[in-house]
């Protein structure tokens, strides 16, 4: 030990006449009189002696020797290893955390969505000692209750806070049937879309219909009171129990609506509060995920409904990891296109209620509007007088619950290059369709430019909207085929729009822009289009059916296997057609008009 000494001081004595003259004076320090160690590297090879036991603290100089001197009683020196936080790596995709970096995240195998995250050795007990001063000292002490009594004595129609109205209805329709208490709801959406002016129409309903009063509180951290008060006198919300408050600070929040004791709670955003003693600036993922902690924290234990707004990043998730999905109860997501008004509220996670509902509305002056008939928004105006609309068909799809008419325009012409422009359509799926159209039902498309369009900006997502694709194009078409299409179909034009191609040997039709074939107005396509021409089954066949004989149409085109089941719910004033193919579609829907 004596020769490992007498080196480590040789070597602090070298360092400090050679390279670091200015440590002289430290020798005499009382931290240094004692105790040394002493560490060097050189190259890769390091060395290090200890005299004591007790921790250094380190002083390095520009060549790299470190020099550590012992504290001494009365010293405080700060200890990086207890300041450290725990770092772990978050997937932004599932949530899943894991304890080193991969390449890709273990659970769903994404890639580049691994991301650092810290968190300090104290934000474990943040968010609960956040509300914690909040309750009374009996909440404090919650035990397990038995299963049989946790619903004693509640009335389960008059369990959830109810919204009225017809904007009621829409966010109960979404909410399951309204807003439980207790639950934590996150709102998001693009910036601007409307879900403060959402929160804040149900804030006044809240305020408004019940008997007894019944304080909300609307905390924001993006805009002042005079902000919200102004925006609240456009949409005509003077509600003497709507409280407004600007803060960040979750402590403080919760400090100041304690006396009076809200029924909600409404914080805008979750990305502007942030918690003291939690790593990070607000609207970090650390500083987000503890203050919803702790908002849930809080919710659960008051049995306060808390309603958050988040804002969406341009992957169009939540801004922050996916975990703070998994925290709350609901979920919603608020859509709406820049260029129009109407506005849908869609359920992606939801513990007390179906998570495929959907709420439709329409931004006006005032606020959010319900829209009562949402089949509206997708279908234009007819305005031609002629009962017959060329290039034009009517499909019924399901978002959510909810069954929609949507508009499918095509258009073929002719004499120009065979290039196709789809705008709604997965452009494989229209690809398909025309190669089926051209093979199995005799049209002559590969030398016609293709246009299809879906109107009001919808995209179709789902295999329903298939034969509507196949009509409008069939309305649209030059040619036919002689043997694809039934002498009783032939019969029905006149001769002068008809003749032969002896050249090709087949019977042709006249262009598109001297001859079309138009569907007739009132009539809806239902069914998927296979690849040999048949058309088969899709789900949720009566509720399609049955919105479409609620908006008055006369006929509607199903597969041939949906045709019994469908007559036999007797739907008044509609005719229910069932075909085979797409041959039987052209010979039932292009008759003599």
């Amino acid at each position: 030990m004596q020769g490992l000494e007498m080196r480590a001081l040789r070597i602090f004595y070298l360092h400090k006449h050679l390279f670091n003259p200015s440590i002289t004076k430290s020798i005499s320090h009382p931290r240094f009189s004692r105790y040394l160690h002493f560490t060097f590297s050189l190259g890769r090879a390091e060395q290090s002696s200890s005299l004591s036991d007790s921790e250094p603290t380190s002083e390095t100089n520009p060549r790299g020797w470190s020099i550590y001197g012992h504290v001494g009683a009365g010293d405080t020196v700060r200890n990086k290893k207890k300041g450290k936080g725990k770092v772990s790596w978050v997937c932004t995709e599932c949530g899943h955390s894991d304890g080193q970096w991969w390449g890709s995240c273990r659970e769903c195998n994404a890639v580049g969505t691994v991301k650092r995250f810290s968190e300090g050795v104290s934000e474990a007990s943040v968010s609960e000692a956040a509300s914690r001063p909040w309750l009374p000292q009996q909440a404090r002490e919650v035990r397990p209750l038995r299963l049989t009594d946790v619903n004693r004595g509640v009335n389960q129609l008059e369990w959830r806070i109810p919204l009225y109205g017809p904007f009621g209805d829409e966010v109960s329709r979404v909410l399951g049937g309204g807003l439980v208490p207790g639950s934590l709801v996150l709102v998001g959406g693009d910036p601007g879309v409307g879900k403060s002016t959402l929160l804040l129409q149900i804030s006044a309903l809240i305020t408004g219909d019940i008997g007894q009063p019944a304080p909300v509180v609307y905390v924001s951290g993006e805009e002042s009171v005079e902000q919200i008060g102004n925006r609240a006198d456009r949409m005509n919300i003077s509600a003497d129990e709507l409280f407004l408050y600007s803060a960040t600070d979750i402590e403080d929040i919760l400090d100041k609506i304690q006396p009076l004791s809200p029924r909600v709670l409404i914080v805008d955003s979750i990305q502007t509060v942030y918690l003291q003693g939690v790593t990070g600036s607000a609207g970090g993922i650390s500083q987000v995920k503890e203050c919803t902690a702790a908002l849930l924290c809080f919710a659960k234990k008051t049995n306060i409904p808390v309603l958050l707004t988040g804002h969406v990043t341009k992957s169009g998730d939540i801004a922050g990891p996916r975990v703070l999905e998994h925290i709350v109860d609901v979920v919603l997501y608020m859509e709406g296109d820049k260029c129009s008004s109407h506005r849908l509220l869609r359920s992606v996670k939801n513990r007390f209620g179906s998570s495929d509902e959907l709420g439709v509305f329409e931004m006006s002056q005032s606020g959010l509007q319900a829209v009562l008939n949402p089949s509206e928004m997708f279908l234009s105006e007819q305005c031609s007088d002629s009962e017959f609309l060329a290039g034009l068909a009517v499909a019924v799809i399901i978002d959510g619950s909810r069954a929609f008419l949507i508009e499918i325009q095509a258009l073929c012409a002719s004499g120009s290059t065979g290039s196709r422009q789809v705008n709604g359509i997965q452009a494989s799926r229209a690809d398909m369709i025309i190669a089926v159209l051209s093979k199995q039902a005799g049209l002559k498309l590969q030398e016609n430019a293709i246009f299809l369009n879906v109107v009001s900006g919808v995209t179709l997502a789902e295999t329903a909207g298939d034969l509507a694709i196949a009509a409008a194009i069939c309305s649209r078409h030059v040619f036919y085929d002689q043997e694809a299409v039934s002498d009783h179909f032939l019969s029905n034009f006149r001769l002068h729009d008809v003749y032969f191609d002896m050249f090709h040997g087949v019977l042709c039709f006249l262009p598109d822009s001297f001859l079309e074939f138009p569907i007739p107005n009132g009539v809806a396509f239902i069914g998927e289009v296979g690849l040999g021409g048949e058309l088969r089954m899709v789900p949720r066949m009566e509720k399609r059916v049955n919105t479409v004989a609620k908006l008055g149409y006369k006929m509607c085109i199903v597969p041939k296997s949906a045709e019994k089941s469908l007559e036999a719910q007797g739907f008044v004033g509609m005719k229910i057609v069932g075909c085979r193919n797409l041959k039987e579609v052209i010979n039932t829907v292009f008759r003599a008009h």
